[in-house]
């Protein structure tokens, strides 16, 4: 049966929030919960980064939104979404529809919002950030069968994404296993600095491959900043590639067990962030915002050195080092200045293998993952399509 067709606009009340007057205080740091867009988690959404004040609420265009109302962002990340699972407000990014329940469940526009992400994206106009106005979310049409069908559409496509979301944060699990055993087995040996980084260095702190945008495209793999963030090892199957002499191969190659530091971010946590290279089948760099570190194994090892770095100590020992201006930046001299304990040997190697045994159980996490996201995408094409 074919459904009828109508807009966003037929379904609710749209509007969008505001933001109080950064410049005073007594508006900000309030009762109320406050959204911006990186509090949307394509979720139910029960907390926030930031919250104003009663006062804060009066003296702007913020309004208040109850539990169960539909977000979707219009600046930047068009499109992320969230249902309100506390009373709050959100700043003028993001907009939101106070749905009619006689007309639309709000789970099954939450998932047909979704599905129409990309096409969203699409419509988003702008050269510095891309946005989308109300006027053109209103105007987006949706088709909408009985609300009866929408019901048990949504309590399908909510089953599947339960099941997706059990796996992702199992996967992340993974990460908080491996700092608690790292705390576990040197938490001691922390208060017992006896050498610095550059002491346990096989051969100098390198920076990275710069070169013009017409030499990427072919020749041999690349490791870029952003694969450096997320996991413990890099992920190396679907590398850009890069057109490179001999000479510089020579100079920016990396083999296995190489640890890889990012020089640069934006966001003050994502500078100095580690991660370390796995065996590799073919001749592979790293770019210019990177800087490689190659340990002496018979000092420290690779992966013990890794733990070192991602634990709560090293990013605060990394936080005191680094510099901030437009960016946040760390040089090669404050890594070498990093505080390095050298517990024994054999206890450094015997964390490795907790890393292997954790990251052969991710491996098999991100094919279920994989699965889980390919059982969903298709439920959505199905549903909607």
């Amino acid at each position: 049966m074919k459904w009828k067709l109508r807009t966003l606009g037929d379904l609710g009340e749209w509007g969008s929030g505001g933001t109080p007057l950064s410049s005073i205080p007594e508006y900000y740091n309030g009762t109320i919960p406050w959204l911006i867009i990186e509090d949307l988690n394509d979720g139910i959404v029960t907390s926030s980064q930031k919250t104003i004040t009663e006062l804060g609420l009066k003296n702007s265009s913020a309004k208040i939104v109850e539990p169960g109302t539909l977000l979707i962002a219009m600046y930047g990340s068009i499109g992320k979404l969230g249902i309100t699972g506390i009373r709050c407000a959100t700043n003028q990014a993001i907009a939101f529809c106070r749905h009619d329940p006689k007309l639309v469940d709000v789970d099954f526009l939450f998932y047909y919002l979704l599905y129409s992400r990309e096409k969203l994206l699409d419509l988003g106009k702008g050269n510095t950030q891309q946005n989308i106005g109300q006027a053109v979310l209103k105007e987006y049409p949706i088709p909408l069968p009985p609300l009866s069908e929408q019901k048990r559409i949504a309590s399908l496509l909510a089953r599947a994404d339960r099941l997706r979301g059990l796996r992702r944060v199992a996967r992340e699990q993974c990460d908080s296993l491996l700092q608690s055993v790292f705390l576990e087995m040197f938490g001691d040996y922390l208060n017992k600095i006896e050498c610095q980084f550059a002491d346990v260095l096989e051969i100098p702190l390198t920076n990275g491959f710069f070169e013009k945008n017409e030499k990427y495209g072919t020749g041999n793999p690349i490791i870029w900043v952003d694969n450096l963030y997320h996991t413990n090892i890099i992920d190396i199957s679907a590398l850009r590639r890069v057109q490179v002499s001999e000479k510089e191969l020579g100079k920016y190659e990396v083999i296995e067990g190489d640890l890889l530091f990012t020089r640069s971010s934006l966001v003050a946590e994502g500078v100095g962030q580690a991660n370390i290279v796995p065996k590799l089948e073919e001749r592979t760099m790293f770019e210019s915002h990177i800087i490689r570190a190659r340990v002496d194994k018979t000092k420290i090892n690779p992966y013990y050195a890794l733990g070192l770095f991602r634990s709560q100590f090293g990013k605060s020992e990394i936080m005191k080092r680094a510099k901030t201006a437009t960016m946040t930046t760390i040089g090669q001299d404050a890594l070498y200045e990093f505080p390095c304990p050298i517990p024994p040997l054999g206890l450094q190697e015997e964390f490795a293998r907790v890393v292997a045994r954790v990251e052969s159980l991710r491996a098999r996490m991100d094919e279920s993952a994989r699965q889980g996201e390919g059982l969903f995408q298709s439920l959505l094409a199905e549903s909607f399509g």
